[in-house]
């Protein structure tokens, strides 16, 4: 289980910040009952301004996460610190080696991860976390138990995870959470045999209905985005009709993706 400082689970629905995001998107989520935000790397105004803000009043409740790409231990501390100062906070709640993919290699990833864990040590992060699109890497980190919580792929289209990943991790007691939800928009995009898409609320609802899942990453551009997906926290689970429902169209989406980053990893 991810919690906040002050022990209150991560809610089931996280916010994932974007250079077109309307900042006041952050505050209007966390009252309505968000406590994870999530950046890919450090915010770009007035974003941080409302993060900082967030943070300055909520600190205890706010679990505040953001990860990194690079496999440099030194720019890893110096990317560390700058975060800490712009955000005026001491510790991070979740550090993630971003993208971990089969062209890192085994050295790398060790230094990684290592590094995350040394600052884990002392007191710098409260969980390391490890994203990734491979499977394979992902099942390796889990069998490993090298990571406290795993951020993976998984959509009504992307499903693989499903069949050996998502049973590592249950096993392992590592929380998986789910990115790319919607299949960057494409799971959300009329289609031409006219069966009726699913909303974005639905497909972060499809996501969390497995149990490996313990939260689904939503990066509304404004309110109105922002006040749809909100229905997810108050939703109940799919029905098994419902679900195997949405596979049936993940599998049609699926089979006529162009984009080779959406099937490389499949």
């Amino acid at each position: 289980m991810i919690e906040a400082q002050n022990g209150i689970p991560a809610s089931r629905l996280g916010f994932a910040s974007q250079y077109t995001q309307d900042p006041t998107c952050i505050g209007a989520a966390f009252e309505a009952g968000i406590n994870y935000f999530f950046d890919y790397q450090l915010p770009k105004e007035p974003i941080r301004h409302e993060l900082r803000s967030l943070l300055a009043a909520h600190r205890e409740a706010t679990l505040y996460t953001v990860g990194s790409e690079t496999r440099q231990v030194q720019t890893l501390r110096q990317q560390l610190e700058a975060i800490r100062q712009a955000l005026q906070i001491d510790v991070i709640d979740i550090f993630f080696a971003e993208y971990l993919s089969p062209t890192d290699t085994a050295d790398e990833i060790k230094a990684t991860i290592e590094e995350l864990h040394n600052w884990k040590a002392q007191g710098l992060i409260r969980y390391v976390g490890v994203t990734t699109h491979h499977r394979p890497t992902g099942l390796a980190v889990v069998e490993q138990q090298l990571c406290d919580v795993l951020m993976h792929r998984y959509n009504m289209a992307h499903r693989k995870a499903e069949t050996d990943l998502f049973p590592a991790a249950q096993a392992a007691k590592i929380p998986v959470i789910a990115f790319t939800c919607t299949r960057w928009g494409t799971l959300l995009t009329q289609q031409p045999n006219d069966t009726r898409t699913p909303t974005a609320a639905e497909c972060y609802r499809f996501a969390l209905n497995h149990p490996a899942v313990c939260l689904a990453l939503t990066s509304p551009r404004d309110r109105a985005q922002l006040t749809e997906n909100l229905q997810v926290l108050d939703a109940p689970s799919f029905s098994a009709e419902k679900i195997e429902h949405w596979r049936v169209y993940g599998d049609f989406i699926y089979g006529e993706g162009q984009h080779t980053f959406e099937t490389l990893y499949p």
